[in-house]
C-alpha cells in the first residue's frame, strides 16, 4: 500500500479503498499484491522508470482510462512530460500512431487538469 499511495496519491487510494466492496475486494488485494507489492516495489528500476514503461503498455494496449491515471501519477513518479513525449513517440513506432495519436490526445487532458488543479495527488 506504501507504493501505492506513493505512486497514485493517498487521495486515490483512499477512495479506491472506499469504493470497495466484497464483491470487488478480492481484485483489490490482488493488483495490490502483484502489481504494487511485487513489480512497482522491486529496487532494480526507479518509479520514473517503471512509470514511462507502464504508460507505454497502457497507450499500446489502448486503456485510456489508466493512462490517464498513470500520466496524473508521473508527477509522483518523477516522470517528466518531456519523458511522456519520448513514450509516445516509441509508441507511435512501435504499437501505431493511432495509439499514440489518442495518447497525445489523452496526455494534453491529463496534463491540463494537472495544471488547473496542482498536480499534487491528483490520480
Amino acid at each position: 500500500m506504501k507504493t501505492r499511495s506513493t505512486v497514485l496519491g493517498k487521495a486515490h487510494v483512499d477512495r479506491a479503498a472506499a469504493q470497495t466492496t466484497s464483491f470487488d475486494a478480492p481484485f483489490q488485494d490482488l493488483i495490490t499484491e502483484a502489481a504494487w507489492g511485487h513489480v512497482w516495489s522491486r529496487g532494480n528500476w526507479s518509479l520514473r522508470e517503471r512509470s514511462i514503461v507502464t504508460l507505454a503498455i497502457l497507450c499500446a494496449k489502448g486503456h485510456w482510462d489508466e493512462v490517464a491515471m498513470h500520466i496524473r501519477a508521473s508527477a509522483n513518479t518523477g516522470a517528466s512530460r518531456e519523458d511522456i513525449r519520448e513514450m509516445i513517440l516509441h509508441v507511435a513506432i512501435y504499437a501505431g500512431v493511432p495509439a499514440a495519436n489518442k495518447a497525445i490526445a489523452v496526455a494534453k487532458s491529463a496534463f491540463a487538469q494537472m495544471d488547473q488543479s496542482g498536480a499534487e495527488d491528483q490520480p
